[in-house]
C-alpha cells in the first residue's frame, strides 16, 4: 500500500509540474501577442497552486508595467529579486518601474559607521555568519588544544597567536549573526497599492495627514493596529494606513 502510495504522489506531482509549465508557456504566449491581462490571468493559477519561482514573479511584474500598474510592477519585481538577488535583468526593470513613481523619497544620510556595518552586513546573510562563528569555533579550540599538548616553545607562541585570532573572528561572527538576525527579524517590507493615500497620523480616518503616497512606493511596516499599518519611509516620515493599500512583501 505505501509503495501505491508514493507512486500516486509521483504521478500527482508530475502532473502538477505538467500543467504549470503549460499555464506558463501559455502566459508567455499571450504576452507576445500583448495580452497583458490574460498572461497575468494565466500565471497567476500557478501562484494560486503555491508554485513559486524568480522567472514567475519577473514575467508578471514586466506584464503588470505594460499594462501601467506601477505598484504590481514594483512589487512583482522585489519578489522576484528576493528568489534571484543578483539577476540584473531583474534589477533594470525594477529600476524602470521605480521610475516611473510619482513619489521620489530621499533617503536619510548615512553615518560612516552606519556605511561601514552595511558593507560588512552584506557579506553574508545572518545563517552564513552563524555558520563561519561555528566554524570559527571549531578552530580556535583545535589550535588552543595543540597549544596546549605543544613541547616546542616556538610553536606553542605560534599556536597560541593562531588562536587567539581565531577567537576574534569567533566573536565578531556571533556579533554580526545576532546583528543581522535582528535587521531580518525588523525587516517587514511593503509596496503601495493604491494610486493615492493619506498617510494619517494615528490608526483611525478622523485623524491628521501626516503625507500622501503614491503607488509603487516602498515602505517598512513597524507595527499593526487591527488593520491599520505603521509604516515608515527611507527619509524617516512615518504614520499609518489601512492594511487594504500595501501588500507585503
Amino acid at each position: 500500500m505505501k509503495k501505491l502510495l508514493y507512486l500516486f504522489i509521483l504521478l500527482v506531482s508530475f502532473s502538477s509540474i505538467g500543467q504549470n509549465k503549460n499555464l506558463f508557456d501559455q502566459g508567455k504566449e499571450l504576452y507576445k501577442n500583448g495580452k497583458y491581462q490574460q498572461a497575468i490571468d494565466s500565471w497567476m493559477k500557478i501562484l494560486d497552486k503555491g508554485e513559486h519561482s524568480a522567472e514567475l514573479y519577473f514575467n508578471l511584474g514586466n506584464a503588470q508595467y505594460k499594462l501601467n500598474h506601477i505598484g504590481p510592477s514594483v512589487y512583482y519585481y522585489e519578489k522576484a529579486l528576493q528568489l534571484s538577488p543578483n539577476d540584473t535583468d531583474i534589477k533594470n526593470n525594477l529600476a524602470f518601474a521605480e521610475n516611473a513613481r510619482i513619489d521620489a523619497i530621499e533617503p536619510l544620510p548615512k553615518t560612516v559607521f552606519s556605511k561601514w556595518y552595511h558593507s560588512i552586513a552584506s557579506v553574508f546573510t545572518f545563517e552564513g555568519w552563524a555558520v563561519s562563528a561555528v566554524a570559527f569555533s571549531v578552530f580556535f579550540v583545535a589550535l588552543f588544544l595543540f597549544y596546549y599538548f605543544a613541547f616546542s616553545e616556538k610553536r606553542k607562541r605560534l599556536l597560541f597567536v593562531s588562536s587567539m585570532f581565531a577567537g576574534s573572528f569567533l566573536v565578531a561572527s556571533l556579533t554580526m549573526a545576532f546583528l543581522t538576525y535582528g535587521d531580518y527579524s525588523k525587516n517587514q517590507p511593503a509596496v503601495i497599492f493604491a494610486s493615492e493615500i493619506e498617510v494619517k497620523t494615528e490608526p483611525s480616518m478622523g485623524s491628521n495627514v501626516a503625507f500622501t503616497l503614491h503607488e509603487g512606493t516602498k515602505v517598512q511596516i513597524l507595527a499593526q493596529d487591527g488593520n491599520w499599518y505603521r509604516i515608515t519611509l527611507v527619509d524617516g516620515k512615518d504614520g499609518w494606513i489601512p492594511g487594504t493599500d500595501l501588500k507585503q512583501l
